[in-house]
Protein backbone atom coordinates (compact mmCIF):
# COMPACT_ATOMS: atom_id res chain seq x y z
CA UNK A 1 0.00 0.00 0.00
CA UNK A 2 3.16 2.28 -0.34
CA UNK A 3 2.17 5.58 -1.89
CA UNK A 4 -1.21 5.71 -1.49
CA UNK A 5 -2.98 8.79 -0.27
CA UNK A 6 -5.65 8.50 1.89
CA UNK A 7 -8.73 11.22 1.33
CA UNK A 8 -11.70 9.50 2.43
CA UNK A 9 -12.36 11.92 5.61
CA UNK A 10 -16.16 12.03 4.84
CA UNK A 11 -16.86 9.48 7.21
CA UNK A 12 -15.25 8.11 10.54
CA UNK A 13 -13.75 4.26 10.37
CA UNK A 14 -15.63 1.72 11.36
CA UNK A 15 -13.82 0.85 15.02
CA UNK A 16 -14.78 -0.59 17.90
CA UNK A 17 -16.64 1.15 20.80
CA UNK A 18 -15.97 2.97 23.38
CA UNK A 19 -13.55 6.29 23.87
CA UNK A 20 -13.55 7.89 20.73
CA UNK A 21 -11.10 8.30 18.13
CA UNK A 22 -9.46 11.74 17.56
CA UNK A 23 -10.62 13.03 14.39
CA UNK A 24 -9.01 16.06 13.13
CA UNK A 25 -9.93 17.94 10.15
CA UNK A 26 -6.80 16.81 7.78
CA UNK A 27 -7.27 18.76 4.72
CA UNK A 28 -8.19 17.73 1.38
CA UNK A 29 -4.75 16.01 1.45
CA UNK A 30 -5.27 13.51 3.65
CA UNK A 31 -2.98 11.43 5.49
CA UNK A 32 0.23 11.37 4.18
CA UNK A 33 1.57 8.07 1.98
CA UNK A 34 2.98 5.29 3.78
CA UNK A 35 6.65 4.69 3.30
CA UNK A 36 7.16 1.87 1.48
CA UNK A 37 9.13 -1.35 3.21
CA UNK A 38 11.56 -2.82 1.26
CA UNK A 39 12.20 -6.09 2.82
CA UNK A 40 9.89 -8.53 1.68
CA UNK A 41 10.91 -10.35 5.22
CA UNK A 42 10.20 -7.26 7.52
CA UNK A 43 6.93 -6.50 5.22
CA UNK A 44 5.42 -10.12 5.58
CA UNK A 45 6.27 -10.10 9.45
CA UNK A 46 4.47 -6.45 9.34
CA UNK A 47 1.31 -8.28 8.60
CA UNK A 48 1.78 -11.48 10.19
CA UNK A 49 -0.84 -12.07 13.57
CA UNK A 50 0.97 -14.25 15.97
CA UNK A 51 -2.08 -16.52 15.71
CA UNK A 52 -1.19 -17.33 12.09
CA UNK A 53 1.60 -19.94 13.58
CA UNK A 54 0.05 -20.20 16.98
CA UNK A 55 3.70 -20.66 18.40
CA UNK A 56 3.58 -21.29 22.60
CA UNK A 57 3.41 -17.76 24.26
CA UNK A 58 5.44 -19.10 27.67
CA UNK A 59 8.69 -19.49 25.75
CA UNK A 60 11.30 -16.94 27.40
CA UNK A 61 13.39 -16.25 23.98
CA UNK A 62 14.06 -17.11 20.81
CA UNK A 63 16.54 -19.08 19.15
CA UNK A 64 19.15 -17.45 16.89
CA UNK A 65 18.35 -20.41 14.23
CA UNK A 66 14.01 -19.68 14.57
CA UNK A 67 13.26 -15.73 15.61
CA UNK A 68 9.61 -15.52 15.93
CA UNK A 69 7.95 -14.86 12.65
CA UNK A 70 5.02 -12.57 13.48
CA UNK A 71 4.56 -8.97 14.66
CA UNK A 72 4.94 -8.94 18.52
CA UNK A 73 8.54 -7.40 18.43
CA UNK A 74 7.93 -4.83 15.25
CA UNK A 75 4.71 -3.69 17.29
CA UNK A 76 6.53 -3.32 20.70
CA UNK A 77 9.78 -1.56 18.44
CA UNK A 78 6.73 0.89 17.20
CA UNK A 79 5.09 1.53 19.94
CA UNK A 80 8.66 2.88 21.21
CA UNK A 81 9.44 5.07 17.97
CA UNK A 82 5.91 6.53 17.97
CA UNK A 83 6.05 7.50 21.61
CA UNK A 84 9.55 9.26 21.01
CA UNK A 85 7.83 10.91 17.97
CA UNK A 86 5.07 12.28 19.57
CA UNK A 87 6.70 13.37 22.79
CA UNK A 88 8.98 15.45 21.04
CA UNK A 89 6.07 16.66 18.36
CA UNK A 90 4.55 17.80 21.52
CA UNK A 91 7.83 19.62 22.90
CA UNK A 92 8.44 20.83 19.63
CA UNK A 93 4.86 22.70 19.36
CA UNK A 94 3.86 23.33 23.25
CA UNK A 95 7.03 24.22 24.63
CA UNK A 96 5.21 25.67 27.48
CA UNK A 97 3.11 22.91 28.26
CA UNK A 98 3.61 21.11 31.61
CA UNK A 99 4.51 17.23 31.94
CA UNK A 100 0.89 16.35 33.40
CA UNK A 101 -1.32 17.61 30.80
CA UNK A 102 1.85 16.63 27.98
CA UNK A 103 0.93 13.34 29.04
CA UNK A 104 -2.17 13.30 29.05
CA UNK A 105 -2.71 14.87 25.11
CA UNK A 106 0.04 12.12 24.11
CA UNK A 107 -2.30 9.29 25.51
CA UNK A 108 -4.96 10.65 23.66
CA UNK A 109 -2.74 10.41 20.04
CA UNK A 110 -1.11 6.88 20.85
CA UNK A 111 -4.59 5.22 21.97
CA UNK A 112 -6.02 2.41 20.49
CA UNK A 113 -9.14 3.84 19.22
CA UNK A 114 -6.90 6.61 17.10
CA UNK A 115 -4.29 4.65 16.22
CA UNK A 116 -7.06 1.98 15.30
CA UNK A 117 -8.78 4.80 12.57
CA UNK A 118 -5.23 5.83 11.15
CA UNK A 119 -5.26 2.29 10.29
CA UNK A 120 -8.31 1.74 8.75
CA UNK A 121 -7.87 4.79 6.46
CA UNK A 122 -4.80 3.37 5.62
CA UNK A 123 -5.99 -0.21 4.92
CA UNK A 124 -3.77 -1.79 6.27
CA UNK A 125 -5.99 -4.33 8.46
CA UNK A 126 -6.86 -5.77 5.13
CA UNK A 127 -3.67 -7.32 4.96
CA UNK A 128 -3.30 -9.33 8.06
CA UNK A 129 -2.58 -12.71 7.95
CA UNK A 130 -4.03 -14.48 11.10
CA UNK A 131 -5.82 -17.77 11.47
CA UNK A 132 -8.89 -17.89 10.55
CA UNK A 133 -10.75 -18.92 14.02
CA UNK A 134 -9.73 -15.84 15.22
CA UNK A 135 -10.17 -13.80 12.24
CA UNK A 136 -13.58 -12.42 13.77
CA UNK A 137 -12.11 -11.47 16.98
CA UNK A 138 -9.19 -9.95 15.59
CA UNK A 139 -10.92 -7.76 13.02
CA UNK A 140 -13.20 -6.63 16.61
CA UNK A 141 -9.97 -5.58 18.31
CA UNK A 142 -8.48 -2.16 18.48
CA UNK A 143 -4.93 -3.89 18.53
CA UNK A 144 -4.46 -2.79 14.70
CA UNK A 145 -0.83 -2.98 13.57
CA UNK A 146 -0.01 0.33 13.16
CA UNK A 147 2.38 0.31 15.67
CA UNK A 148 3.72 -2.66 13.56
CA UNK A 149 4.11 -1.17 10.67
CA UNK A 150 5.70 1.91 12.68
CA UNK A 151 8.36 -0.74 13.69
CA UNK A 152 8.60 -1.98 10.34
CA UNK A 153 9.90 0.84 8.74
CA UNK A 154 12.25 1.77 11.74
CA UNK A 155 13.80 -1.56 11.29
CA UNK A 156 13.88 -0.90 7.57
CA UNK A 157 14.86 2.28 6.74
CA UNK A 158 15.45 4.09 9.93
CA UNK A 159 13.81 6.96 11.78
CA UNK A 160 15.23 9.69 8.60
CA UNK A 161 12.33 8.03 6.85
CA UNK A 162 10.35 7.58 9.67
CA UNK A 163 9.94 11.57 10.92
CA UNK A 164 9.07 13.04 7.33
CA UNK A 165 6.19 10.44 7.37
CA UNK A 166 4.64 10.57 11.13
CA UNK A 167 5.34 13.93 12.10
CA UNK A 168 2.58 15.81 9.63
CA UNK A 169 0.60 12.49 10.17
CA UNK A 170 -0.05 13.24 13.79
CA UNK A 171 0.68 17.20 14.14
CA UNK A 172 -3.18 17.66 13.87
CA UNK A 173 -4.50 14.65 16.12
CA UNK A 174 -1.80 16.47 18.62
CA UNK A 175 -3.76 19.05 17.94
CA UNK A 176 -6.89 18.47 18.46
CA UNK A 177 -5.78 16.35 21.88
CA UNK A 178 -4.24 19.53 23.22
CA UNK A 179 -7.56 21.50 22.62
CA UNK A 180 -9.51 18.46 24.37
CA UNK A 181 -7.33 18.41 27.62
CA UNK A 182 -7.81 21.75 27.60
CA UNK A 183 -11.21 21.78 28.23
CA UNK A 184 -10.78 18.90 30.86
CA UNK A 185 -8.72 21.56 32.76
CA UNK A 186 -10.93 23.69 33.01
CA UNK A 187 -9.78 26.37 30.23
CA UNK A 188 -11.24 27.48 26.74
CA UNK A 189 -10.18 25.08 23.98
CA UNK A 190 -8.14 27.94 22.22
CA UNK A 191 -5.71 29.90 24.23
CA UNK A 192 -5.40 33.69 23.91
CA UNK A 193 -1.25 34.13 23.09
CA UNK A 194 0.07 35.68 25.59
CA UNK A 195 2.43 38.99 25.30
CA UNK A 196 5.93 37.79 26.68
CA UNK A 197 8.18 40.37 27.51
CA UNK A 198 11.70 40.01 27.89
CA UNK A 199 13.30 40.44 31.06
CA UNK A 200 15.37 43.87 31.28
CA UNK A 201 19.03 41.99 30.32
CA UNK A 202 16.99 40.09 27.66
CA UNK A 203 16.89 36.17 27.19
CA UNK A 204 14.54 34.54 29.22
CA UNK A 205 10.58 36.11 29.54
CA UNK A 206 9.87 38.10 32.68
CA UNK A 207 7.59 36.11 34.83
CA UNK A 208 4.04 36.32 34.01
CA UNK A 209 1.84 38.12 36.66
CA UNK A 210 -1.53 35.33 36.30
CA UNK A 211 -4.68 36.51 38.10
CA UNK A 212 -3.82 33.84 40.36
CA UNK A 213 -0.65 35.45 41.82
CA UNK A 214 -2.51 38.66 42.23
CA UNK A 215 -4.23 36.98 45.19
CA UNK A 216 -7.85 37.68 44.75
CA UNK A 217 -9.13 35.19 47.48
CA UNK A 218 -6.91 36.82 49.66
CA UNK A 219 -7.73 40.17 49.08
CA UNK A 220 -11.62 39.39 49.11
CA UNK A 221 -11.30 38.24 52.53
CA UNK A 222 -9.56 41.09 53.75
CA UNK A 223 -12.57 43.17 52.43
CA UNK A 224 -15.44 41.28 53.85
CA UNK A 225 -13.60 41.14 56.98
CA UNK A 226 -12.94 45.08 57.48
CA UNK A 227 -16.55 45.33 56.64
CA UNK A 228 -17.81 42.28 59.48
CA UNK A 229 -19.08 40.68 56.98
CA UNK A 230 -18.61 36.28 56.44
CA UNK A 231 -19.03 34.70 53.00
CA UNK A 232 -20.27 30.84 52.74
CA UNK A 233 -18.60 29.28 49.84
CA UNK A 234 -21.40 26.84 48.34
CA UNK A 235 -20.12 24.32 45.94
CA UNK A 236 -22.17 22.78 43.08
CA UNK A 237 -22.48 20.08 40.80
CA UNK A 238 -19.41 19.85 38.33
CA UNK A 239 -20.96 16.45 36.27
CA UNK A 240 -19.35 16.15 32.86
CA UNK A 241 -17.11 18.83 33.23
CA UNK A 242 -13.63 17.05 34.12
CA UNK A 243 -12.75 13.93 34.19
CA UNK A 244 -12.11 10.91 36.98
CA UNK A 245 -7.83 12.36 37.24
CA UNK A 246 -8.40 16.39 36.30
CA UNK A 247 -12.28 17.29 38.11
CA UNK A 248 -13.66 20.41 37.87
CA UNK A 249 -14.71 22.36 40.76
CA UNK A 250 -17.85 24.74 40.58
CA UNK A 251 -17.92 27.27 43.67
CA UNK A 252 -20.29 30.09 44.55
CA UNK A 253 -19.48 33.11 46.87
CA UNK A 254 -22.35 33.54 49.12
CA UNK A 255 -22.38 37.16 51.76
CA UNK A 256 -25.87 37.32 53.42
CA UNK A 257 -27.90 35.99 50.97
CA UNK A 258 -26.47 37.47 47.87
CA UNK A 259 -23.76 35.52 45.58
CA UNK A 260 -21.56 37.70 44.85
CA UNK A 261 -19.39 35.81 42.67
CA UNK A 262 -19.05 32.15 41.01
CA UNK A 263 -16.11 30.54 39.74
CA UNK A 264 -14.98 27.25 38.41
CA UNK A 265 -11.05 25.45 38.48
CA UNK A 266 -9.03 22.31 38.37
CA UNK A 267 -9.07 22.85 42.22
CA UNK A 268 -11.32 24.04 44.69
CA UNK A 269 -8.60 26.90 45.75
CA UNK A 270 -8.50 27.93 41.92
CA UNK A 271 -12.14 27.89 41.78
CA UNK A 272 -12.61 29.81 44.87
CA UNK A 273 -10.04 32.23 43.65
CA UNK A 274 -11.56 33.01 40.33
CA UNK A 275 -15.23 33.47 42.53
CA UNK A 276 -12.99 36.37 44.81
CA UNK A 277 -12.46 38.16 41.24
CA UNK A 278 -16.23 38.29 40.40
CA UNK A 279 -16.61 39.21 43.86
CA UNK A 280 -14.65 42.14 43.96
CA UNK A 281 -15.73 43.29 40.45
CA UNK A 282 -18.77 43.35 42.15
CA UNK A 283 -17.84 45.48 44.97
CA UNK A 284 -16.01 47.87 43.18
CA UNK A 285 -12.84 47.01 44.06
CA UNK A 286 -10.19 47.06 41.56
CA UNK A 287 -7.33 44.86 42.47
CA UNK A 288 -3.75 46.96 41.69
CA UNK A 289 -1.01 45.43 39.02
CA UNK A 290 1.59 43.51 40.71
CA UNK A 291 4.90 44.86 41.59
CA UNK A 292 7.42 46.44 39.27
CA UNK A 293 4.49 46.51 36.92
CA UNK A 294 4.48 49.97 35.64
CA UNK A 295 1.51 50.97 33.37
CA UNK A 296 2.18 53.33 30.41
CA UNK A 297 -0.64 56.14 29.48
CA UNK A 298 -1.24 56.59 25.97
CA UNK A 299 0.77 60.37 26.33
CA UNK A 300 4.09 58.83 27.60
CA UNK A 301 3.86 57.27 24.37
Amino acid sequence: MAGVVVTDLGRRPEIPSGRPALSPQLGPEGLPPLPEIHSNTIRTQVFTHRSYFARPTHIFEDTPEDPSPDNEMLEHLGDTVLNLIVTDLIRSDYPYLRVGPSTKVRALVVGNPTLASISVRYQLPERLLMHPAQAITLKASTNIQGTAYIGGVYSDRGLQIIKPWLCPLFRPYIAEAYRHVRVQHGLSPDPTPPATPLSPGGGRPAPSHSSATIGHLSLFNQHLQQQGKTIEWVWRDSEGQGTRTTPIWVVQAIVGEDCVGRGRGSTKKAAKNEAAKEGLARLGINVSPPMGHIPISASSL
